[in-house]
């Protein structure tokens, strides 16, 4: 934060304008009013009252307007993270609605220390480690989770099983139950929804539906008539506290506050550079980290849970004109005031109407063109796309996320087993080197045999790289001396590689050949040095450039490599 008059001035603030004002308190009621219906809604997904909802959708903005670096980014509750979230509070033994709302604050103070970490660190990479495809098929499986969690909501009947088929078999054992006022009511606000979607609506879908149903509720006491609705909200806000975790698990705490942070931040992440793509500004991973930890340490000293980059809060801030972290303000007064003053409007909210909102937004998760892309792109990260999907529907969200780690890390080796390699030569009287196999009127060089590596050679690949140089010097022309590694595309070689490469030589001059490199980067050059490839009487030779050796090496110049060439 800059000093202006010796005060400090948030990023999100910075240079403002008077001008700007007008836009700033549309677009801050535009979100407020958005916020409502996911505010009241999301908490249910995590067995959480719908006041906790509210608290998150204020505390954060105030803490991201303070910390983050962005002018239009809105945070507040999102579904992936709230899924994330109930699987988490699942595994902890909670004894009352009490305990659970403490251990939801907890787990946004660690997921907001853990940000702030990440940023002080600058992992701000890492915390985008999920891959688009995975991360498109993850949060298309946790979309069926949510679908399959609204079932008690459309139906009035209370769901005991967990999982994907058990509460479809539980449902259709309880057909007796269900309340089917509920059904159809849920039935007619999804249609309003859509409908609202298909003629884009100037009143947002949710917020719609908020309104009608708490109207239709009110109207005819749709309570009374065993509908069941959100209750009583408190007309207060919380006091400012640490949570009370006393008898939980440190370690499941923290594996959950782990995965919340993975999948709350990546999609946060994702999301936030989507919008910086279409609006022209520019999204610092690192800071953006800082924004975060902010706003999830807020909530969680107030009674909130974790959250993250809210896309529909975020879409309307931007289409409404915002131009700084004023609109986020404007919208957690908005929100105060209605907590404070207006929150017996809410207290007839039938569940039905809450479901429908929540059946709506995880359809619209499933990205369907995103899936279509990736088929179209590659085979390969589809087939990971659907095994991230798998993992979040069949094997319960916090193993989804051990999913797709795993799904990341394997796509990860696959493409860096195998490095692309080339045998180079040269076009008779143009300067430069040319692979072999993609230039026709390429040549290869008499005596010498020039071999380029197109990756790093780690541990996992060494093996596969030794076995091409095998057979390669295998291959060689008779008159061949010389087998140079063009060096230029290696980021890195670790010990097992060089380890790998100091033993190729014996093999290589059983074959009368000698191995020099060419162009190695620095790191590899000292990783090499260290492991004394370059001493002694075998030691092998380093060019600073791949014409160099050429030249040395071909007797172009009577000349051997210099010294210092040599290291």
């Amino acid at each position: 934060m800059p000093m202006i008059d010796g005060l400090p001035v948030p990023s999100g603030l910075r240079g403002y304008s008077l001008q700007w004002l007008r836009f700033d308190i549309t677009a801050g009621l535009a979100v407020a009013a958005v916020a409502i219906p996911s505010a009241v809604a999301y908490p249910a997904i995590a067995g959480l009252p719908a006041e906790t909802g509210v608290y998150a959708s204020i505390l954060p903005l105030v803490g991201y307007a303070l910390f983050g670096p962005s002018r239009k980014i809105v945070v507040g509750p999102d579904a992936p993270t709230m899924t994330v979230l109930a699987a988490t509070l699942a595994n902890l033994p909670l004894d009352n609605p009490t305990d659970r709302v403490a251990a939801a604050a907890a787990l946004a103070l660690m997921v907001g220390v853990l940000c702030v970490l990440g940023s002080k660190l600058s992992l701000g990479p890492v915390a985008s480690f999920l891959s688009r495809p995975i991360l498109i098929g993850f949060i298309c499986g946790i979309s069926v989770s949510i679908l399959i969690g609204q079932i008690g909501r459309l139906t009035g009947v209370r769901i005991e099983a967990d999982g994907l088929v058990l509460p479809l078999l539980e449902i259709v054992k309880k057909a007796g139950l269900i309340h089917w006022p509920s059904v159809v009511f849920a039935g007619a606000m999804f249609l309003l929804l859509a409908l609202s979607a298909r003629f884009r609506s100037p009143v947002p879908g949710p917020l719609l539906v908020v309104v009608v149903a708490g109207l239709i509720s009110a109207l005819f006491d749709l309570a009374g008539r065993g509908m069941k609705v959100i209750g009583a909200l408190p007309s207060t806000m919380p006091a400012l506290s640490l949570p009370d975790v006393t008898g939980l698990p440190v370690k499941d705490l923290l594996l959950g506050a782990g995965a919340i942070w993975l999948v709350g931040v990546s999609s946060g992440l994702v999301a936030a550079r989507s919008f910086g793509a279409k609006d022209k500004f520019e999204v610092d991973a690192d800071r953006e980290l800082a924004g975060l930890g902010a706003a999830n340490i807020f909530s969680g000293l107030f009674s909130g849970f974790p959250i993250t980059v809210s896309d529909s809060r975020t879409a309307i801030n931007i289409s409404a004109g915002a131009r700084s972290q004023l609109s986020g303000l404007v919208a957690a007064l908005a929100l105060t005031v209605l907590l404070l003053y207006f929150n017996d409007a809410l207290r007839l909210l039938p569940n039905p109407a809450l479901g429908a909102i929540l059946a709506f937004a995880a359809l619209n998760l499933i990205d369907v063109s995103g899936l279509r892309e990736i088929w179209r792109v590659s085979r390969m990260e589809f087939a990971f796309a659907l095994i991230s999907m798998w993992g979040a529907i069949s094997l319960g969200v916090l193993n989804g996320v051990v999913i797709a780690i795993a799904g990341t890390l394997l796509h990860v080796l696959l493409k860096e087993m195998r490095p692309r390699d080339a045998l180079l030569g040269r076009i008779p009287g143009r300067p430069g080197f040319y692979k072999l196999h993609r230039t026709a009127n390429a040549v290869p060089l008499p005596g010498l045999m020039l071999f380029m590596v197109q990756g790093s050679v780690l541990f996992f690949n060494a093996d596969h790289v030794r076995s091409r140089f095998e057979s390669i010097a295998e291959n060689a022309p008779p008159d061949t001396r010389w087998l140079v590694l063009d060096a230029s595309a290696i980021a890195q070689i670790d010990s097992t590689a060089a380890a790998m490469l100091g033993g190729l030589r014996p093999s290589l001059a059983a074959k009368g050949l000698k191995l020099a490199l060419a162009e190695l980067h620095n790191e590899p050059r000292e990783i090499l040095r260290r492991a004394g490839f370059f001493e002694g009487p075998e030691g092998t030779p380093v060019f600073e450039d791949l014409e160099d050796a050429v030249r040395a090496l071909a007797g172009e110049r009577s000349r051997r490599p210099k010294p210092e060439q040599i290291l």
